[in-house]
């Protein structure tokens, strides 16, 4: 992150931590990037994660949908596909997959900051974890797992309740960086 800050560049980052372990690497960005030269036309300031979310009208349907949409197996890819990420210990290697997923073990993902899902204030404040952690932008993914309905629901209520408290500019913080060239 830092290396990328030294050279103006923006960066794509992926959720395969805790946000409060994520929180140094983000400030070692912000660091960088008052000191950057520009390798490109500008500096982009700009640090984008990707995390997956689930939202629904309450704690519990949340829960019920994440329980229902394979996320083991989706959490075993992400190790296989992004091979440059260090496999923890608990991931299995490649054919194996971790068990299926209960209400216990997604209320502990929940809990560890590793998931993104509830009503639309725990949603909320989830991602204003990563706003105040230093991210710029939070992007969400879905396990193949989710109905279109819970897909759209999701979509929804995050578009309703979660996005307009956290995005209140309504020009991308990147425009303005290509505007000031």
């Amino acid at each position: 992150y830092a290396m990328a800050a030294k050279k103006g560049l923006g960066v794509l980052g992926f959720s395969v931590q805790k946000v409060s372990d994520m929180s140094w690497v983000l400030d070692q960005y912000k660091t960088a990037i008052q000191e950057a030269k520009a390798i490109g036309a500008f500096v982009n300031d700009n640090v984008m994660v990707t995390s997956t979310a689930i939202c629904a009208e309450t704690h519990e349907k949340a829960v019920e949908i994440a329980v229902n949409a394979n996320m083991n197996r989706f959490q075993s890819l992400v190790f296989r596909y992004h091979d440059t990420f260090p496999r923890p210990e608990a991931i299995p290697q490649w054919p194996e997959t971790l068990p299926e997923y209960n209400a216990e073990i997604i209320e502990l993902l929940i809990a560890e900051e590793l998931l993104i899902c509830g009503d639309p204030s725990e949603v909320r404040a989830q991602c204003k974890r990563w706003e105040q952690a230093g991210a710029d932008q939070l992007s969400f993914g879905l396990p193949t797992g989710i109905s279109y309905e819970d897909t759209m629901t999701t979509i929804k209520l995050i578009g309703e309740h979660v996005i307009p408290s956290i995005d209140t500019d309504p020009i991308h913080r990147t425009t303005r960086f290509r505007q000031s060239v």
